[in-house]
């Protein structure tokens, strides 16, 4: 629907701001878009992810915290439609680990 394009550009828009507190932002309206349209996100799941995804690489650690939080509690709701972006997800989590930043780490 046009109203879900809107949605689409508008989280688009956030997550691939320049500035760090627009695409927080973004990861935000993702994580409630999760919430409350799991159908709109499980239909675009690969546009959106390969967004998100930089995001949980990003270099601001208050984005990239945020953004492996929010993905914690993105997976429970969409499960199975995660299945076409896991690798690209496990990648970026993964390079994660090694992160001496203790929030990121922990996250």
């Amino acid at each position: 629907t046009v109203e879900e394009t809107e949605q689409l550009k508008e989280l688009y828009k956030l997550l691939t701001a320049k500035e760090f507190q627009k695409r927080m932002e973004g990861v935000v309206l993702l994580l409630d878009h999760c919430k409350s349209s799991p159908q709109l996100i499980s239909t675009n799941i690969v546009q959106i992810f390969d967004v998100f995804v930089l995001r949980l690489q990003d270099c601001n650690k208050k984005v990239n915290q945020q953004a492996l939080e929010a993905l914690a509690l993105m997976i429970p709701t969409l499960k199975g439609a995660l299945h076409p972006v896991l690798v690209s997800l496990v990648e970026a989590v993964t390079e994660n680990l090694n992160s001496k930043h203790l929030g990121i780490y922990a996250a």
